[in-house]
This record gives C-alpha cells, structure tokens and sequence, in this order.
C-alpha cells in the first residue's frame, strides 16, 4: 500500500524514497519473529495501529490522497479485527 502511495502521491517536503525507507521496512519486522507465532501476530498488530495513525492524519490533513487515507483505514481495522477474531478462538 505505501510502494502504491508514494508513487502515485510523491511526497513535497522529502524525496519519495526517504518516506519509502521509512515506511516500508517496519512492514519486515514480524518476519523476525516467525519462529513465535503469537510474538509474530502482536507485532503485526502494533504495526497496523502504526498505519492507521498514518491513515487517519492523511484521512484528515490531504485532500488529493484522501480516497487512499480511507483504504489504508479500512485494511487495518480489517488486520485488527481479524487478529483480534483469532486471538478470541485460542
């Protein structure tokens, strides 16, 4: 979704890849922890409230990208609700 933004909406007061290098490589970071599923699905979880921050101030700041802001909203409370879903099976 980000490589999606910062390409379609470059940023005005950084290069896009300076906002590329600081939004994707978090995104890895549950990668790090594969070996504990449950350790792997909370950092998947703090990231997405990481990105619904970032959604919700581009949701309220932009106008352009605003549609974008709206779909970065909507796939986080869906990761948040699905890993609350499964959390709530366990």
């Amino acid at each position: 979704m980000q490589l999606l933004w910062y390409t379609m909406y470059p940023p005005v007061s950084i290069p896009a890849w300076v906002a590329l290098l600081i939004t994707v490589p978090p995104l890895l970071l549950p990668l790090l922890a594969l070996r504990n599923i449950t350790r792997a699905l909370l950092w998947v979880g703090i990231l997405a409230l990481f990105y619904f921050c970032h959604g919700v101030a581009e949701a309220w700041s932009s106008t352009g990208d605003r549609w974008l802001a709206f779909v970065e909203l909507a796939l986080c409370l869906l990761l948040i609700g699905t890993l609350g879903a499964g959390v709530r099976k366990r």
